[in-house]
């Protein structure tokens, strides 16, 4: 699958991704990769990326790596806790988001995120649950 065959179904069911300009580099079940470019829009005091933008980030790679790992009879996932730390400042460059998968479970899926600056530099780890979500009958 090339980058932008793993792009359009993440912009199709996240339209911010699209407006923070996020694009895949690995899409599979085992490893969700993002990035996304530092800009001025996007960036706090002192042109640093702002940590909603680095946050906004990772739960799109973790959502679409929960995404992936859903059981056969879910209809989605949702987001129900994340926990950011954040161990540096970006100030250029670009940022990329490694999600994997820590629990595959039928009620919950928790993904641990690595963000990582252009240099490789650990700027943010992140742990997230989400739930799986099924059709109410």
């Amino acid at each position: 699958m090339t980058d932008r065959e793993a792009t359009e179904p993440i912009l199709s069911l996240m339209p911010l991704a699209a407006t923070l300009g996020i694009r895949a580099e690995v899409y599979s079940a085992d490893e969700v990769v993002l990035s996304m470019d530092w800009a001025a829009s996007l960036c706090t005091a002192n042109g640093i990326l702002h940590g909603g933008a680095i946050m906004a980030l990772a739960d799109s790679a973790g959502g679409t790596c929960a995404m992936l790992n859903l059981p056969t009879d879910a209809s989605g996932t949702s987001t129900i806790e994340s926990k950011t730390n954040f161990l540096g400042a970006v100030r250029s460059g670009a940022v990329t988001a490694t999600s994997t998968p820590l629990h595959r479970g039928s009620t919950t899926i928790v993904v641990e995120t690595a963000v990582r600056d252009s240099g490789g530099k650990l700027v943010a780890k992140v742990t997230q649950t989400q739930l799986v979500l099924r059709a109410r009958t």
